[in-house]
């Protein structure tokens, strides 16, 4: 399974029309860079599936217990200020944060960084692709961002103007203090 990337730019879809290609196309994986390239992935295996939704169900229990923001899962697009439209594996915002964007914003795909995002290498994922989505998202303002790879039991770990921390064999992350108490537990990631 490989990643496709389709060059519109001699369409100039607009936001609106790319969010209607999401929409008719459900099935579909997509994601549009800054560029304005469309990018269609495969869907997850079932060994990422079983990880992704661990990770989301930790996140979500964290949240619902704390109350101070929301959090979303892999078919969950972002609108970046820098014109990319991405849908991390994760992601967190703040409540406050959450709270200033309209109804229509909030239908769409909302206009703005998570404050925290986590993406998770499946086996057709490409390691500097993914880096480069996380050096993204940190330049369009995410406060915190983990790349985990299941395959290498890596974890790297994203934050403003800080080099990146590669971590091998974590048993756990924790997301202070930008998600203060949130600890992953790492054991049904790393399996």
């Amino acid at each position: 399974m490989t990643v496709l990337t389709l060059n519109v730019e001699p369409l100039a879809i607009t936001e609106e029309q790319f969010y209607e290609l999401c929409r008719t196309n459900r099935d579909l994986r997509l994601e549009r860079t800054a560029a304005g390239e469309v990018i269609i992935m495969p869907p997850a295996g079932s060994e990422t599936g079983a990880c992704n939704g661990s990770i989301s169900a930790q996140l979500w229990l964290w949240n619902e217990r704390s109350g101070w923001g929301l959090t979303f899962d892999s078919s969950t697009g972002f609108k970046l200020p820098n014109g990319a439209t991405r849908s991390p594996d994760a992601a967190w915002i703040m409540q406050a944060r959450w709270n200033v964007l309209t109804a229509y914003q909030k239908r769409g795909f909302a206009p703005l960084c998570p404050d925290f995002v986590l993406e998770l290498c499946s086996p057709s994922d490409e390691i500097e692709v993914v880096r480069a989505k996380m050096r993204e998202y940190i330049a369009n303002g995410a406060r915190l961002g983990w790349l985990l790879d299941p395959q290498t039991r890596m974890a790297e770990i994203y934050e403003p103007g800080e080099a990146v921390e590669t971590l091998y064999n974590p048993t756990s992350l924790s997301g202070d203090p930008v998600l203060p108490g949130f600890v992953l537990d790492l054991s049904r990631v790393f399996m």
